[in-house]
């Protein structure tokens, strides 16, 4: 039960043993009400007894008719008050644990994963599932327990009583589930429907939102105004079905429910007239009557809401459940040569992206990876890194496989320079200082320098304190590339990777930069992406990489002598003074 209820509601430990504790908590809390009216039934006895002039063997005085009222409603206040810490409370604790796992989790994923995924619908499972999952669980599900429990209690209580009575009361309960049940299908396919609805039109307007520049210079706006009217229509139908057809079906179940009322009410009375009930025992079934199907129209109810909840469930457990990248958590190689021995790697299967690749990238050389675009280039280094993992051959680092080293501790090994830079809304300083924690201003300064960013940042409002706006904005693609420089060279990893990292600088800052890099690359094992080839030509060692083979391979003058790739790419750039 326990495994069950973790499972499918995507818990950690703490998470199940809290929802245990919600549902005790709610059946406390309903037994409470119930002690409640089992008194005001007694005092009620006593009366009766005494209007029919029978002998009551109950003495309650209004005194202590009220005393034990107050007494039931101090246990109540306290039963209320421990339900709201089990069922509400602890549900914001579950939720922290659940972001934490689930960003642990995203931690271990490769980059694969990513590609494949939208980052909008990513953060959706961190924040609005997560919050959605906290919202129903505070107010349904450990309630919905305890209101299917609580009625059990009742049902076997009241038999005790009277089974006739009982039976006439709850004959109409398994009916009720019955019809409930076979619309459960179609209620969670319509909720479904409305989850996903709902999740494309957000993620049609962040994408909008991203690519509001090339809407405006295309004037695509009428058009894209229509698309969103056209969802936002079909979104309403959903969910108007989503509300109609679910609450259809609940005011049949709950009609049914008060049949169960009426047949009680109905044969009660013939029972009465047969002499078979006594007047008391009918009065009080007719009081409990009114009430006991609460916790079960509640349960209903709680039921359709839970029902939406499975689908944010099943995107957090979708998250969960991937095949995490691990490893050995202690590298330590005799040097940093990386060997790439018969790779082979596809993002999809049967789709070969690289195959059976070999080269030595060895430490204190520069090794670059040159050819034509969308020949694997980027891809290679990034397999270095252990960004995914390969499905042929071996890649090594001192000898060591990387596949067997936690990806979290091969990557202290890298420096990398991204093609595309990301950069975080804080300041210059900040941005420079994520290449290494803990560093002093003075080494964050001194790294900008060497990436030539004090010609930019000194013309900022704050300097180096000055906020640069969301991945950037604030600045020009040259100013940001030489941010990601400087956060390399301020890390100061025994690896460098260096993907078109002076792609967006023009040619005078490029050579300022290189000087800096130069100092960067020092007994290091670099890997070189360019295309420019004054940028790759003084490379001690050149792979050509094209639809995702090595085509050639040495040094640049003597792929230039072979007239092979190579050759063809230099003539073509230098001709062109490129």
């Amino acid at each position: 039960m326990r495994e069950r209820l973790q499972k499918k509601y995507a818990l950690t430990d703490e998470g199940v043993n809290d929802l245990f504790k919600g549902i005790i908590s709610s059946v406390l809390l309903n037994l409470s009400i119930m002690l409640t009216m089992g008194v005001s039934l007694i005092f009620l006895k006593q009366y009766v007894d005494e209007f029919l002039g029978h002998v009551s063997p109950l003495h309650l005085s209004l005194i202590h008719f009220v005393g034990i009222i107050l007494a039931i409603f101090i246990l109540m206040y306290f039963a209320s008050r421990n339900d709201l810490k089990k069922c509400s409370m602890k549900v914001y604790e579950e939720s922290a644990r659940s972001r934490i796992s689930l960003a642990e989790k995203l931690k271990m994923l490769p980059l694969s994963y990513f590609s494949k995924k939208d980052l909008a619908d990513l953060s959706a499972s961190m924040l609005s599932d997560v919050w959605i999952r906290e919202m129903l669980f505070a107010n349904t599900v450990p309630k919905s327990y305890g209101g299917l429990i609580s009625i059990s209690l009742m049902f076997l209580l009241m038999l005790y009583f009277d089974y006739r009575l009982t039976l006439s009361l709850f004959w109409a309960l398994p009916v009720a589930f019955l019809i409930f049940f076979i619309s459960k299908k179609r209620i969670a396919k319509l909720n479904r429907e409305v989850f996903d609805m709902s999740r494309r039109i957000i993620d049609d307007l962040q994408e909008a939102l991203s690519l509001v520049q090339e809407i405006k210079a295309y004037n695509r706006e009428k058009h894209f105004i229509d698309k969103l009217h056209q969802k936002y229509d079909r979104d309403m139908k959903i969910k108007k079905r989503g509300e109609l057809i679910p609450g259809a079906i609940l005011n049949i179940s709950f009609s049914i429910l008060r049949l169960g009322m009426l047949t009680m009410t109905v044969y009660g009375a013939y029972l009465i007239i047969e002499g078979k009930v006594d007047l008391f025992t009918y009065l009080a079934f007719m009081i409990v009557s009114s009430v006991v199907f609460n916790p079960i129209i509640k349960a209903f109810y709680d039921m359709t809401v839970i029902m939406f909840l499975e689908r944010t469930v099943e995107r957090m457990q979708e998250i969960n459940e991937m095949p995490s990248q691990g490893g050995c958590t202690v590298f330590q190689p005799e040097n940093y040569d990386i060997v790439f021995d018969n790779v082979n790697f596809s993002y999809e299967e049967g789709i070969n992206v690289l195959k059976n690749v070999s080269f030595t990238a060895k430490q204190g050389e520069i090794t670059a990876l040159v050819g034509p675009s969308g020949g694997g280039k980027t891809t290679a280094a990034g397999l270095a890194a252990r960004f995914w993992d390969i499905q042929g051959g071996k890649i090594t680092i001192g000898g060591v496989d990387i596949s067997t080293i936690d990806p979290e501790i091969l990557l202290e090994k890298f420096s990398i320079v991204f093609q595309e830079v990301m950069l975080f809304n804080a300041s210059v300083m900040e941005n420079i200082r994520l290449g290494r924690e803990g560093a002093s201003d003075e080494e964050v300064r001194r790294a900008a320098a060497l990436a030539n960013c004090d010609e930019f940042v000194e013309k900022l409002a704050e300097g180096y304190d000055t906020l640069i706006g969301e991945n950037g904005a604030n600045l020009s693609g040259g100013e940001r590339q030489r941010i990601s420089i400087a956060r390399a060279l301020l890390k100061d990893a025994p690896v460098i990777l260096l993907d078109e990292s002076t792609a967006s600088l023009d040619a005078e800052n490029e050579s300022k930069i290189q000087a800096g890099i130069s100092e960067l690359i020092k007994d290091k094992t670099v890997l070189v992406i360019a295309h420019r080839m004054r940028t790759v030509i003084g490379a001690d060692h050149i792979v050509v990489i094209k639809d995702g083979e090595v085509m050639e391979s040495g040094d640049a003058a003597a792929l230039i002598e072979s007239d092979g790739i190579f050759a063809n790419m230099y003539h073509m750039q230098m001709g062109n003074g490129i």
